[in-house]
């Protein structure tokens, strides 16, 4: 179906404008600058003091809610996606080889901004009168900033409409794009039909995101280290068989690295790296810093200290951009100029990079691969939309009405994802991030009071 179809030609190319010319320059701009700005005014607390987050890390409380590794497992579940693997592709196929450096660079400054909002929510949670477990995310610390300075009525306006974009979100990106990959690797390797992966995924996720945080999260607890280990360890195998060229393979990325294009496009394709975004607006799916969605899953920690569990923020990043997606990109250097005949197609790009080295067989391992990758991802955003929509109503149905909806879309992205799909994704996690990082920087001194609680105590 074309996004035509939708809005109508003229639709189409108001959203690009505004995804392009408005919305994504001023999002990469306020990213990097408010990064800047957090990295200061926390005094990079976590180059300073690596012993100090490892024992925030290690450090366990018990209580109501879910430990601090399940909701970090839970936010890792929606930053781990097929992006990490043909984002990578997408990015090195825009700006070179020294794009690599680029994203180690842009992580810097990714990581603080992750760590900011996951403290702010923790500060900020609510107490589930029913269950006594605790919940929250940026709606509710975007509501207590604007009711703090007096403007009640404001602050509900503007929480109810970063959640409506949040909702928004989870059903394309997190959803039907998700979906659309998963089936698009099993028709290409597995020659399987579209709709029967879609149904069959629909079904699963259905299964799944009918539970609590708690049901949630145990999933992912289970899920994300374990695909996360096998991605880790099939791209060690291509290094080992390639170990010879891996000294050439990082000083192509050095020196390449500072090339204008590799500049720009390294930028870019750190963005994206975890979502097959071809832009600034695609890429802040990649670890979510900024934009105000993994604070819902922290929020149901059963952690004391919010500065704590906002070093699992940091960590979520290191996970996301510094480990998986270097991998990704080492392996498709390594393996040659060959998959550059693929630049078009991202997903088979990454793909033929580790069956090139390690045969055909790797082609299965990959595709089932994306299916674990993405599937997490949906039942993450999943779980992202109902708690977005908790904070627009309380009516329980409404939740399982989102529920129907959701699995709907994973069947159609499955047959086929419109265009549409990226602009309304790339739109409105823009405008979620334009919305959240002004509201962390009016509360940067109650961020670093938490900071300063955990580093200088």
């Amino acid at each position: 179906m074309k996004s035509e179809s939708f809005f109508g030609v003229s639709g189409v190319v108001v959203l690009e404008f505004l995804n392009e010319r408005i919305v994504g320059v001023s999002t990469a701009v306020m990213l990097l600058a408010v990064g800047v700005f957090f990295s200061f005014r926390l005094g990079f607390f976590y180059i300073r003091h690596p012993v100090k987050m490892l024992k925030a890390m290690l450090w366990r409380e018990g209580g109501d809610g879910i430990s601090p590794f399940r909701a970090v497992t839970l936010a890792l579940a929606g930053t781990l996606g097929v992006g990490n693997i043909a984002g990578v592709a997408s990015s090195i196929a825009i700006g070179g080889y020294g794009s690599v450096f680029w994203m180690w660079v842009s992580a810097l400054v990714a990581m603080v901004l992750k760590y900011a909002e996951i403290t702010l929510a923790i500060s900020h949670r609510r107490i589930d009168r029913e269950s006594g477990e605790p919940y929250g995310g940026a709606p509710y610390y975007i509501k207590d900033t604007l009711s703090r300075w007096g403007f009640k009525v404001a602050g509900k306006a503007l929480a109810g409409f970063f959640a409506l974009l949040c909702i928004v979100n989870s059903v394309t990106m997190g959803c039907m794009l998700q979906a659309n990959a998963v089936s698009t690797s099993f028709e290409g390797v597995l020659q399987i039909e579209p709709w029967v992966v879609g149904a069959v995924v629909a079904i699963l996720c259905c299964f799944v995101i009918t539970g609590n945080a708690r049901w949630v999260s145990g999933f992912c607890e289970t899920t994300v280290p374990l695909m996360t280990l096998g991605y880790i360890g099939v791209s060690l195998a291509v290094i080992w068989a390639r170990r010879e060229a891996l000294p050439d393979a990082f000083a192509l990325i050095l020196n390449d690295a500072f090339a204008f294009d590799s500049v720009a496009g390294g930028v870019v394709g750190f963005l994206i790296s975890t979502k097959l975004r071809a832009g600034v607006m695609r890429g802040l799916v990649s670890n979510e810093a900024g934009c105000g969605t993994a604070p819902t899953a922290h929020a149901s920690s059963n952690t004391k200290s919010p500065a704590r569990q906002g070093v699992w923020g940091i960590f979520e990043v290191f996970v996301d951009t510094i480990l998986l997606c270097t991998l990704t990109a080492i392996v498709i250097i390594l393996a040659g100029d060959g998959v550059l005949l693929f630049a078009e197609n991202p997903m088979m790009m990454a793909v033929k990079a580790y069956s090139l080295v390690l045969g055909e067989w790797s082609e299965y391992y990959m595709c089932i691969s994306v299916l674990f990758f993405a599937f997490a991802t949906m039942v993450c955003w999943a779980h992202y939309g109902k708690e977005s929509l908790r904070a627009i109503t309380k009516n329980r149905g409404a939740s399982a009405i989102f529920i129907i909806i959701f699995c709907l879309f994973v069947f159609l992205g499955s047959v086929a994802a419109p265009a549409i799909a990226w602009l309304l994704a790339d739109l409105s996690i823009g405008i979620m991030t334009i919305i959240n990082l002004p509201i962390l920087c009016i509360n940067s001194r109650e961020i670093r009071l938490e900071t300063d609680k955990l580093f200088k105590g």
